[in-house]
């Protein structure tokens, strides 16, 4: 892992609407809608040239939110090294290596505790 750890973050919302007037009022913000698919996602401004991580509000169906629903992405050169890393020391795999298009390519999983994370990948 070379940089920051954490390279995106997910908002699991019930109310898009609802959850996006309070983050745009809130930091005084303007969130992009990305893509058309679902889940429906609405991004944060980012900028990959500065330091942090940008992330965006998600409303996907039947993922329960509150009680912890934030998604944290931890950046890698390739995501499928570090799958294959959380299989072999207890973790499970939601769902591999998959793309995002031009955003590169996620997996999802969990640590051995239950907690899910997310790997990102450009390649």
């Amino acid at each position: 892992m070379k940089g920051n750890a954490v390279g995106w973050f997910e908002i699991y919302v019930e109310d898009m609407d609802r959850a996006k007037r309070f983050y745009q009022t809130v930091f005084d913000v303007k969130l992009e809608r990305l893509g058309n698919d679902e889940p429906e996602m609405w991004s944060f401004p980012g900028n990959t040239n500065t330091y942090g991580a940008s992330g965006a509000l998600v409303k996907m169906p039947k993922f329960q939110v509150g009680k912890n629903s934030v998604l944290i992405y931890f950046s890698s050169a390739d995501c499928t090294i570090e799958e294959k890393r959380i299989k072999e020391n207890g973790g499970k795999i939601e769902k591999s290596k998959f793309s995002i298009a031009q955003y590169g390519y996620i997996a999802i999983g969990y640590d051995t505790e239950r907690n899910m994370l997310g790997l990102h990948s450009m390649k």
